[in-house]
């Protein structure tokens, strides 16, 4: 009798793991999202009944699942969505929280076109674009280092688009309507820097102080500390802007959306002579350097879409989320992250 207990209890011992096969997790990739964002889990047990798949929540909100195998699952992260991990339940077992990196919302309603910047005390400032040609009630907008409040920061300028600060904490922002580029001191009073700049779009600045300016028509224009003004580099028309950013050796990399769908990454050395760096990403637009001084771009590849970071090693989703248009380290190298009407902050990932 004894026996025949053991063998029945080992018997349903078995049967259980059976019913109830674990889910386990092997890999989220990107590490990091915003909300719109898909995640790929990679795993097994994650959809082993094929008569109901399972439900990815992430905080209580299911997401939607664009693949489900049980090795794979590919989820698109709700639009309300604001904890950072997820749960898998299907039918016969559940993970529990799996934490991922989730873009805390800093600030909605806005209207980047570009990189945001970040300022000594971590403020972030952003633009309210507009229109071509249309004035809006504020140009620039700053959201306080904590993300606890924005505020208007300037008014006045039409199509405000690039921003990057100068070493003294000045702030220039380039109108791609007006080919100006305004000089703005932290208390916000304004001036001209340059004129004549085409479409200004990108800005960016080298150790020597030297900017650069960006006219999306095919021209960089390079600006000395003397306020001097030179031509560059020519390239392509980009039908949106350029963006760019320096890298710490003088070279200054820069992005030309156009309508094709494997645009170049330019690489324009302190001579300004251009070559094509990487090719490949479908709209690239905003584009920096990590504390690592590895390059990240905002861009469309290989069907996903999000911030990508390139080595010699190859190409690494870090980013996914739709509509992102520009991006900026923190001293911290936490992340801010700007699409066409919202800003988020994502912890480091790297």
């Amino acid at each position: 009798m004894g026996r025949l207990l053991s063998r029945s209890r080992a018997l349903r011992a078995r049967m259980a793991g059976i019913l109830s096969p674990k889910i386990r997790i092997d890999s989220v990739s990107p590490p990091a999202a915003i909300p719109g964002g898909q995640l790929t889990i990679r795993g097994s047990g994650l959809g082993s009944d094929k008569r109901r798949q399972p439900v990815v929540s992430f905080g209580g909100v299911p997401g939607r699942l664009v693949v489900s195998t049980p090795d794979r699952l590919v989820v698109t992260i709700p639009d309300s969505a604001e904890t950072g991990s997820f749960n898998i339940r299907s039918a016969r077992a559940d993970s529990g929280e799996v934490p991922f990196a989730l873009g805390r919302l800093l600030g909605t309603e806005l209207h980047p076109v570009a990189n945001p910047v970040v300022d000594g005390e971590g403020n972030v400032f952003t633009t309210q674009s507009g229109a071509r040609g249309k004035k809006t009630p504020v140009s620039v907008y700053k959201i306080a280092h904590d993300g606890g409040s924005v505020s208007g920061f300037l008014s006045g300028i039409v199509n405000a688009t690039g921003l990057v600060f100068q070493p003294d904490g000045t702030l220039l922002v380039s109108s791609r309507h007006e080919g100006t580029v305004y000089e703005v001191t932290p208390s916000g009073g304004v001036e001209i820097f340059a004129e004549g700049m085409g479409v200004a779009t990108g800005l960016a600045i080298d150790r020597d102080e030297n900017v650069y300016v960006g006219d999306r028509t095919g021209t960089v224009f390079k600006i000395s500390r003397d306020r001097k003004i030179y031509v560059f580099a020519t390239l392509e028309p980009s039908v949106a802007a350029y963006h760019m950013a320096v890298a710490p050796d003088g070279v200054l990399y820069v992005t030309a959306p156009t309508t094709s769908s494997s645009d170049a990454v330019h690489r324009i050395d302190p001579e300004g002579v251009v070559t094509v760096w990487f090719r490949g990403f479908g709209r690239p637009q905003g584009v920096a350097f990590d504390s690592a001084d590895r390059l990240h771009v905002c861009a469309s590849f290989r069907g996903q879409r999000g911030i990508f970071r390139l080595t010699e090693e190859g190409v690494k989703q870090t980013v996914s989320g739709q509509g992102i248009v520009g991006l900026t380290f923190t001293p911290d190298n936490n992340l801010v992250v700007a699409t066409g009407n919202s800003v988020y902050s994502i912890p480091d990932v790297s």
